[in-house]
């Protein structure tokens, strides 16, 4: 692997790491602005390993989760949420690189749609059934070590916060 390789790698680590600690955040806002700084290093990641699709994709999630961790009302509102999917599904459009494409989209779609409802176990559940997995295969089509790295370990943390919470108290936290 190459000096560059190893550099790309490791800014996807940096964000994997923050991945981790996100889940292990009790508040839902406080949850949204870790990951926000986990975006950021995904999407200079993706970007620089050529995934556009991914990459793009990630600037939104940066975006959906500064807006999840606002005071803004409109922000964390509904139509916000709608937004969000219909520039997920733009930005399929104006990055389609085949069929692999579709997975980040579909993901942060229902990423998205989980983070607008505020209910910590729904948030969990989307990242474990639906998230995750699409994006392990889509890391493993473009070449993102880090990618898989994240993803498993995201799947680990959500297990971890819900043993550290209770499952039935997910549900009763404050955003």
């Amino acid at each position: 692997m190459s000096t560059k390789q190893i550099f790309i790698q490791s800014i996807g680590f940096l964000g994997t790491i923050l991945f981790f600690l996100s889940y292990q955040c009790k508040s839902n806002k406080r949850l949204f602005r870790v990951q926000f700084a986990s975006y950021l290093c995904y999407t200079v990641h993706l970007l620089l390993l050529g995934a556009v699709t991914g990459g793009i994709s990630y600037v939104l999630n940066m975006v959906r989760s500064f807006f999840l961790g606002s005071k803004n009302a409109f922000l964390k509102g509904k139509r916000m949420c709608w937004i969000i999917c219909l520039l997920q599904v733009a930005t399929l459009f104006f990055t389609w690189d085949g069929w692999w494409s579709v997975l980040p989209v579909t993901a942060n779609i229902a990423a998205t749609i989980g983070g607008y409802t505020y209910n910590a176990r729904k948030i969990r559940v989307v990242g474990m059934v639906v998230n995750s997995p699409l994006w392990i295969v889509y890391d493993i089509v473009v070449g993102s070590w880090a990618g898989i790295l994240d993803e498993i370990v995201s799947e680990v943390s959500m297990i971890v916060s819900i043993l550290r919470y209770g499952w039935k108290n997910l549900d009763s936290m404050e955003n």
